[in-house]
């Protein structure tokens, strides 16, 4: 396939994800590879030029470029890169766009010889003839040595409506064997995504994410429902850290909220094996120079390098990091039972605005 040309969304797109394949240690075959399957999963969108507005106003991203990438780190280890894609970005309406992310999916089935009959199990909950909601389907990819990642999907609960979002997420759950599992999840403002691993994981995922308004440190920790359960104290400084706030007072998340993920792997117990805190960083700093002063504290109270984000940034952007903010859109803690912790940072492409700091005028991108 032959790759985008300069000035095109998949033109740029690539090109910050080949620099972050440089930065994370993947070797150019690999990188190759999956420059290739960006532009493929973008679909015509990829050759739109980027003076032109965004394909469609996707909830994916701030300036809604259909592309966000996120760097996966842990002790000891490579960081892993991820990137996230909405493939019916392009297509002029939700019912088309979620179609044309399921023929992508499966056509990846086909390519990389995994099932999809998880995903098509829960068609008729998550792609009704006519969608509600910000997005139909996205797919993220977690880019492995060896050409052939991992694949995850993510489905919008409020599809049918959100007054049936719980009732679509409950469905889902039971459809998938997991009988007991809603029951788990503790009180939540909303439901926004439900997530499947599919393909070659070693404990595939249903993963259910919560929205909390209002969201304290103290409730952060409390929100964690593994068995075993990590310690809420961690999650309450994790907290602190990225809002950068003192433990003992009570900040909460009051302008965008936090978000929480449970991972479903076994059946039987009908709890989550795994938690996720997610704070969106860029509502809570001035400009990007804080979101990554607070990115690299929070990695090394993990005990891990910040030298792969350091340079993580600079391959997505040549902007000064003070003249915006958001392209450090989450900060994420993860703990999944049986592996070590993990921080995640979601690093925005930035295709067609810069978010200005805080009484600074829309920027235009830096290519």
């Amino acid at each position: 396939m032959t790759p985008a040309p300069a000035g095109t969304l998949g033109g740029h797109t690539a090109g910050q994800l080949r620099r972050l394949c440089a930065v994370t240690g993947l070797d150019p075959a690999d990188t190759g590879t999956y420059e290739e399957v960006l532009t493929r999963v973008l679909g015509t969108a990829a050759e739109r030029p980027l003076d032109l507005p965004p394909p469609s106003r996707t909830f994916l991203s701030d300036d809604h470029t259909p592309v966000e990438f996120s760097l996966s780190f842990t002790a000891g280890a490579d960081p892993a890169l991820r990137v996230l894609l909405e493939p019916g970005c392009g297509a002029g309406s939700l019912d088309r766009g979620g179609r044309a992310g399921l023929a992508v999916v499966r056509e990846m089935g086909r390519r990389w010889d995994f099932s999809t009959e998880r995903l098509d199990a829960l068609e008729d909950l998550f792609l009704p003839p006519r969608p509600h909601g910000p997005f139909a389907l996205w797919i993220a990819l977690e880019l492995r040595p060896g050409g052939v990642p991992k694949v995850k999907v993510y489905l919008n609960p409020a599809a049918s409506g959100p007054a049936r979002a719980a009732h679509t997420v409950r469905e889902a759950l039971n459809r998938l064997g997991h009988e007991r599992a809603f029951q788990a999840l503790p009180p939540a403002d909303g439901y926004p995504f439900l997530a499947l691993d599919l393909g070659d994981w070693e404990a595939p995922r249903v993963k259910v994410y919560l929205k909390h308004l209002d969201l304290s440190a103290a409730e952060a920790g409390d929100l964690a429902a593994t068995a075993p359960g990590p310690a809420a104290a961690g999650f309450a400084d994790f907290f602190h850290t990225v809002v950068g706030t003192t433990p003992g007072g009570d900040p909460r998340l009051d302008r965008r909220p936090g978000l929480t993920c449970h991972a479903f792997t076994e059946t039987d117990s009908g709890r989550p094996t795994g938690f996720t805190l997610h704070i969106p960083v860029r509502d809570y700093v001035r400009h990007d120079g804080e979101a990554l002063g607070r990115a690299v504290t929070a990695l090394t109270g993990q005990g891990i390098d910040p030298g792969p984000l350091l340079g993580a940034l600079p391959a997505v952007t040549r902007r000064p990091l003070r003249d915006g903010v958001g392209l450090i859109a989450y900060l994420a803690l993860v703990h999944q039972q049986g592996t070590a912790p993990r921080v995640t940072a979601y690093v925005s492409s930035e295709a067609y605005a810069v978010r200005p700091p805080a009484g600074a005028p829309l920027a235009e991108p830096v290519h």
